[in-house]
């Protein structure tokens, strides 16, 4: 059952459905669910679906215009080609007629990177020869630095000839709730903390079966798919992956600036550096930074994007040997249950990050709010003795207008205990150390568990109480 991509598909649809020419690049992170995309959009068109493999340039030509001919010319499909010019030559015979045609290169820069005249051919057919064709090109890759280097950027010789661009992104906490609707909103909350909302891994889930099932099955059986899957993907992505597995290792145990992470790698920050960029390139870790400070170098941090990789470095990797001795369902129980909570709270901030720009957009809190994230620095406290003192403080959630500088706060909880006074106090008086110039309208609080009674007792100004299963409700029904 395909699920959700509903902007994506009229995004293709509008492509489609122009007079002559049109082109496509649809880019995106392994995994993600960029093939099975495209294949939902040309499941009842008529449709040449190539996928690249590394193989050099002649066995991508041999394969290709085999896949071509037997859409094209079904009867001469054992036929060879010197040159791609000819393979095209023949597309652009048959693509004359009322029907439109699709052709779709699948994982492009397999193919693109040893044969550097493929782009060059392809910009020469679609300046001449496909112009007023009635077909639609789709060039797909999950390499997203050499999409956006090679295919996307002005030196690449396609430059200025799509219609569109894709860059296909993991699905939100809500779809990714579509593929265990019988869940309850906690069950559905951690099945995205743990998949990312990454297609492929959601597809896994089976919804027959409990959270618990799943995720054991899938993470802590030796022959589980995400079991290695972190190992799979840096081998596919990275050729030193000794150095990109420690740097990842020292970020999510919560080492989060340059010179920290190189001195605990023991490489030279030019090195940690290079590695950091790449891992960013392929959507593993961001760049975080303090949302009333941007330009503040001292307040960037590199943390992991992918709720995946947090999941498995926090739980699988300090566990191989006793998954791989059978007991992974035992150490599930005694160690990764009682602490997914405690894993959760980050991605459940996120998610409350989300739910706020959604909602912000929408101008439920008074305002139009147009971007949001965290905040972090200090605050200076008084002891019970009287003494000052300073400690470390945090904003979960700050959502800010460009438009008019007012703001919105949140603090967000994944705990089985009620939010009370005390944390709405705290954020309120955190909220004062807000820089920017910025104008607090409303407070808003995110619990797992609920509020107590003082909430219904006190009338608490501009509190806005948001439960998780509030977060679960489509945007059509609130």
């Amino acid at each position: 059952m395909f699920i959700g991509r509903e902007r994506e598909l009229k995004a293709l649809t509008d492509v489609y459905e122009k007079n002559g020419f049109g082109m496509t690049i649809l880019y995106g992170r392994r995994r993600v669910g960029k093939s099975t995309l495209i294949r939902e959009f040309v499941k009842d068109k008529k449709a040449i679906f190539y996928t690249a493999t590394k193989v050099g340039t002649e066995r991508n030509l041999e394969l290709f215009a085999k896949q071509v001919l037997e859409v094209l010319e079904p009867a001469y499909s054992e036929a060879t080609f010197s040159s791609l010019e000819s393979v095209f030559d023949i597309i652009t015979n048959k693509v004359q007629g009322d029907e439109k045609t699709i052709l779709v290169i699948d994982e492009l820069p397999y193919w693109a990177e040893k044969d550097e005249a493929l782009l060059s051919v392809l910009q020469k057919y679609i300046d001449v020869r496909w112009q007023d064709a009635n077909l639609m090109v789709i060039l797909c890759g999950s390499a997203l630095s050499f999409m956006e280097k090679r295919v996307l950027s002005e030196k690449s010789p396609i430059f200025g000839r799509r219609d569109s661009q894709i860059r296909l992104e993991a699905f939100n906490y809500r779809d990714s709730a579509l593929f265990v609707q019988n869940y309850s909103a906690e069950e559905k909350a951690i099945c995205y903390g743990v998949t990312g909302g990454v297609a492929k891994y959601l597809a896994l889930f089976d919804a027959e079966k409990s959270l618990d099932e799943n995720i054991v099955r899938l993470f802590f059986n030796p022959d589980g798919y995400l079991f290695d899957e972190t190992k799979n993907l840096l081998v596919q992505e990275f050729t030193d992956v000794t150095l990109v597995n420690n740097i990842i290792e020292q970020v999510a145990s919560g080492e989060n600036t340059l010179n920290t992470i190189a001195s605990k790698v023991h490489e030279k920050d030019t090195t940690v550096l290079y590695s950091l960029g790449k891992l960013m390139d392929v959507g593993l870790i961001e760049k975080k930074k303090c949302i009333t400070e941007e330009k503040n170098k001292k307040k960037t941090q590199y943390v992991l994007k992918d709720h995946m990789f947090k999941f498995w470095y926090r739980f699988i990797s300090k566990a191989i040997s006793v998954i791989e001795m059978g007991q992974g369902q035992m150490y599930y129980e005694k160690v990764v249950k009682p602490g997914i909570h405690a894993f959760m709270c980050s991605v459940f901030e996120e998610m409350c990050r989300y739910y706020t720009l959604e909602q912000g957009i929408m101008g439920t809190y008074g305002s139009f709010i147009t971007q949001t994230g965290t905040w972090w620095g200090v605050e200076q406290l008084v002891a019970e003795d009287g003494k000052k003192f300073i400690q470390t403080a945090d904003i979960d959630v700050v959502g800010i207008s460009s438009v008019d500088g007012t703001a919105v706060v949140g603090e967000c909880k994944f705990k089985n205990e009620k939010i009370d006074k005390s944390i709405y106090e705290t954020l309120v008086r955190r909220a004062q150390l807000l820089t920017g110039n910025v104008r607090i309208i409303k407070y808003l609080l995110f619990s797992l568990s609920g509020f107590t009674q003082w909430f219904n007792e006190n009338d608490a100004e501009n509190v806005v109480k948001i439960t998780l299963e509030d977060l679960y409700i489509p945007m059509n029904e609130e």
